[in-house]
């Protein structure tokens, strides 16, 4: 069945010129783009999309990150589209992660791995809805 995720193309890649290749790289695996942006976090947006991570000792170094420079939240769809690209994009360490995946190709280190993706079903419709309007996402 197809459904959609959210990923975003995080400020490494996407100010490292690298949000084209990611695309592409996507859409050869079969995802297609339904909606995209381009934005500049605030603070205030980060610690709210990041909440779930607010006790772990990686938040405030992930809000500066996401912080710190353009990104493109896109919403995807594909057949079993969150595990589909979970796996497209491979482990959080690029040194860990499988050839051929995202984070192995364009990710600097585990901190700056390049691009994120929703973890289930559940958060990828919430995670769309803090980056796009319902009518964004209608396609005909």
């Amino acid at each position: 069945m197809s459904n959609r995720t959210l990923t975003i193309i995080k400020p490494d890649a996407f100010m490292g010129g690298k949000a084209g290749l990611i695309l592409a790289h996507l859409e050869k695996q079969g995802f297609k783009l339904i909606s995209a942006r381009v934005m500049k976090l605030s603070k205030e947006q980060a610690g709210e999309f990041y909440g779930v991570h607010r006790a772990r000792p990686f938040f405030g170094e992930l809000v500066e990150f996401m912080t710190s420079d353009y990104c493109m939240p896109m919403v995807l769809e594909k057949d079993n589209a969150v595990l589909a690209l979970r796996d497209a994009i491979g482990a959080t360490d690029p040194a860990e992660a499988a050839e051929g995946t995202v984070r192995k190709l364009y990710a600097e280190s585990k901190g700056k791995n390049a691009i994120h993706a929703s973890d289930s079903d559940e958060n990828a419709a919430r995670e769309a809805r803090f980056f796009f309007a319902e009518t964004d996402l209608i396609r005909a």
